[in-house]
Formats: structure tokens, C-alpha cells, sequence
């Protein structure tokens, strides 16, 4: 759809015509006009003014003034401290020896345990297979056995006694067959029992792998050997015994149906199980640092 002016249409031809006339029109107008109105000596003059240029300044090239150097002063020398310490001699480093086979540890191990107990001490001790029988007989005091073939010290040399009346009861005198073994027991302080362990545990490990154990498992058997000792019940008083053959048995079940490793303890007397408990406590606290 296309859009239509609003404007008349006008022919072509007429519209040119009419151009041309309107325009030669003007211009005789135009000239008419000039001439009567402006006169002679009014008629315009061109005057042609000078244009003036202004030139800029010369300004004369002066060298911009040089600025003075700064002045380099020398730093100061710095004081030279001179040691009048004498010269130290590091501390040499401890070599640390390694450790002998398993077959060969005896010799060792008893001449550090020398080292640290005295020779009444000492004297109770069984130098044989050392480590192997430790293994072994703390393996059973966990279960709470007693390996008397695998015992690291010898058995007391006195006999057990009871005092006979109305009920058997155990004589105090036995109670000090165990002294010297409770005394072998708290020589060491647990930090040194520790310390031990921990300088000898590979050959425990390798003792220990020996019966059927994997890995760093002894620590853990340690562990519950000390709790099976630790939970021993303790009497308030006389324990009643009664005769069984060739052997005695205590009198109530409730001593009797304790394990062989805390019934041993119990053979110690009150005082002595007192001090084995109160060292187990203290080596337990060390393990679990």
C-alpha cells in the first residue's frame, strides 16, 4: 500500500515554465531596489583590510640550570664483633649399640638389669632364655594362668606354712617368702621399666611371634596381664583353708574360683599385694602415654 500526497498534482511541463519566470523576477527586483535606494556615494567600497598576524615571541633557548649532584656520603662501617668465646667442642652423638639376636640377648639383658638392681636382687632372677620366659609367663598371667615352668625368677626356697586351730588359715611368716620378690618388683621406678621395654621391645616382638602372636601385639597382653593382677580382689581378713590331699584350697568360692594369677597374688599377703598393685598402676600409667 503505497502513500498519497495531500498537495494538488500539477503538470510537468507548466511547473518548469513558472520556475524560470519567478526566478528571472527576482533578480530584476532585486537590482531595481539596489540602484534607488543606495546612493552614489553611498554605493559600498571594499576596503581590504591588512590582516596582522600576530608572531609569537621568540623565546631564546636557555639550558635548563643544572641541579647540583647530591652529595655520596660513605656509610659507616659497621662494628665488627669479634668472639671471645672460647671455641665449643660439640658434644659427641652416643652411638647407639644394636641389639644382639634373641639367642644371643642373655648376656645383655642381664648386664643391664645389673646395672639397675642390686646382686641380692639379681640373685633371683633366671638368666636363661630371659626374654622367652618373660613372653611367656606374663602371656599367661593375662590369661590369667600361672607358668611356673616359664617363670623369669626361681621359687621361693621356704616352704608355705598354715596355722592349724578351728579353720586353717595361711601363716603371716609365709607372706615373707614373697618379700624379696616383691622388692625385685619395685626396684624400678615404671619410667625405667618403660624405658627398658621400649630398648628391647623388637626381641619381645620376635619372642612373642615365636608362640603364634603377629605384630606389635605384646604391648596389648601387657596390658591385660597388669588389669588381671590389679583386679585381685583383697581380703578384709583371715582367708579359711581347707585340706585337699597334699595341697590346700581356700575355704570359700569365691576365693577359691579366682584365677591361679591372682590367687598366687593372694599368696603374697595384704602388704605385698598392695605394693605389687600399687607398681602395676603406675607401669600402666606409662604404657598408656
Amino acid at each position: 500500500m503505497s502513500e498519497h500526497s495531500s498537495e494538488p498534482e500539477v503538470q510537468k511541463g507548466s511547473s518548469n515554465n513558472n520556475l524560470i519566470f519567478a526566478v528571472v523576477v527576482l533578480i530584476l527586483v532585486a537590482g531595481v531596489a539596489a540602484f534607488i535606494l543606495l546612493k552614489p556615494e553611498d554605493k559600498p567600497v571594499q576596503v581590504v583590510e591588512d590582516i596582522v598576524t600576530e608572531q609569537a615571541p621568540v623565546v631564546e633557548y636557555q639550558e635548563p640550570e643544572s641541579e647540583p649532584e647530591p652529595e655520596v656520603t660513605e656509610p659507616e662501617p659497621k662494628p665488627v664483633v669479634v668472639d671471645t668465646a672460647p671455641e665449643r667442642t660439640p658434644e659427641p652423638v652416643p652411638e647407639v649399640e644394636p641389639l644382639p639376636t634373641l639367642n644371643e640377648s642373655d648376656e645383655v639383658v642381664v648386664a643391664r638389669m645389673d646395672e639397675l638392681l642390686s646382686d641380692q636382687v639379681m640373685s633371683l632372677m633366671v638368666t636363661d632364655d630371659l626374654i622367652r620366659r618373660g613372653v611367656v609367663y606374663v602371656d599367661n598371667i593375662a590369661k590369667g594362668k600361672v607358668a611356673l615352668s616359664h617363670a623369669p625368677v626361681e621359687r621361693p626356697k621356704e616352704s608355705f606354712k598354715v596355722i592349724e586351730g578351728d579353720i586353717l588359715t595361711i601363716d603371716p611368716n609365709s607372706y615373707e617368702r614373697y618379700t624379696p620378690y616383691v622388692k625385685l618388683f619395685t626396684s624400678l621406678s615404671a619410667a625405667q621399666v618403660i624405658r627398658m621395654y621400649d630398648e628391647y621391645k623388637p626381641l619381645i616382638n620376635e619372642a612373642y611371634s615365636e608362640i603364634g602372636y603377629e605384630g606389635d601385639a605384646f604391648t596389648g597382653t601387657l596390658e591385660e596381664a597388669i588389669d588381671v593382677l590389679i583386679d585381685t580382689p583383697e581380703p578384709k581378713g583371715d582367708m579359711p583353708l581347707i585340706r585337699n590331699s597334699v595341697t590346700y584350697q581356700y575355704a570359700y568360692s569365691e576365693w577359691e574360683n579366682l584365677p591361679d594369677a591372682q590367687k598366687q597374688l593372694l599368696r603374697m599377703g595384704p602388704e605385698n599385694m598392695k605394693k605389687v598393685k600399687a607398681a602395676s598402676r603406675n607401669i600402666k600409667a606409662e604404657l598408656e602415654k
